[in-house]
């Protein structure tokens, strides 16, 4: 069985396993879940397997579902391992309700927001707060001495930032520094085979500044894991997935496909990997839906790719403009 292995997040002293479980999976669809979430008795499975191999980074979100993926996951903790085992990471921006404290990252929407979704964890603090999305609406120094705050209290242990441009990071990064305030130690971001623009700005920006990377859709929201055409549930009903992808990127699963043929394991073994060799990842975040989803993400940790190997998975990838933010 393969033993999982273990990093510092960032420059930080927090341990975290190098594959993240990702809990968007996992929700009550209707509150507003993707159709394909699976409900907690089904979910379950995957929360026992996660310990079971070692995954004690657990990551969701407050609008995940509509808040029951938080619920899930908080359950799931008392069930299968110990509060103290996992490092418990949650995010807030998107939209919960129509209020004035429903969305965004305004003073009260943060304090809001957080104190909601503690409730639906069941615990009095989360180990990595981040903020989804960036907030143009919002002052950034609002936003910074919030979360400092939510920090000091001991509700919050670590600030992650999510999906925006490299600008963004750094102009939240300085109004921290200016005002004597807790900084962000991770950025989720998507890094895939099929959405490498991380590589230009964002990246030597997290390198610089001693953050780590936690990469959401390492398997291209699974189109890395199966040949380009194999039509899923998934792939039929998501609309964001949907507008994330093109055509051209068929070239890229073929690669990945053949390089998988090559070790004899499974196309998402290959596609993990390449991302687990890029040095300012830490923990690729991955979803599970089939029992051995989540198997296959660790088995990634001992796959050694060869330069061969590189080189005919980057081949075919041009230029594109980011998404997903």
């Amino acid at each position: 069985m393969t033993t999982m292995d273990y990093t510092k997040l960032g420059s930080t002293g927090l341990t975290v396993s190098r594959i993240a479980l990702g809990c968007m999976s996992f929700g009550d669809a209707s509150r507003g879940g993707h159709p394909w979430v699976l409900d907690e008795d089904r979910a379950a499975g995957f929360f026992r397997q996660a310990v079971e191999l070692g995954i004690t980074f657990w990551d969701t979100a407050n609008v995940y579902s509509g808040g029951s993926s938080e619920e899930y996951v908080g359950r799931a903790i008392s069930r299968f391992s110990r509060r103290e085992d996992v490092v418990l990471a949650t995010k807030v921006h998107g939209v919960m309700h129509d209020g004035p404290g429903g969305s965004g990252l305004s003073r009260k929407a943060v304090l809001e927001q957080l104190d909601a979704s503690l409730a639906r964890l069941g615990t009095d603090y989360v180990d990595l707060y981040q903020i989804h999305r960036f907030d143009p609406a919002t002052p950034v120094e609002e936003t910074m001495e919030v979360l400092h705050d939510v920090v000091k209290a001991g509700k919050v242990r670590y600030l992650g930032a999510s999906s925006m441009a490299a600008w963004q990071l750094a102009k939240m990064q300085h109004a921290a520094d200016l005002g004597g305030w807790t900084r962000f130690v991770s950025m989720q971001d998507q890094y895939s085979l099929l959405m490498r623009e991380e590589e230009r700005e964002m990246f030597p920006l997290l390198a610089d500044q001693g953050m780590g990377s936690i990469p959401w859709s390492p398997l291209a929201r699974g189109r890395l894991a199966r040949p380009w055409d194999t039509r899923t549930d998934r792939v039929e009903s998501d609309a964001f997935g949907q507008r994330l992808y093109q055509d051209a990127d068929a070239a890229i699963v073929a690669a990945v496909q053949a390089v998988a043929a090559r070790h004899d394991v499974p196309m998402a073994q290959v596609a993990l990997a390449w991302v687990l060799r890029n040095p300012v990842v830490d923990a690729p975040i991955v979803g599970a839906t089939q029992d051995h989803h989540l198997a296959d993400a660790v088995a990634a940790l001992e796959l050694d790719l060869s330069d061969e190997d590189v080189s005919e998975l980057e081949a075919s990838y041009s230029p594109r403009l980011p998404t997903g933010y």
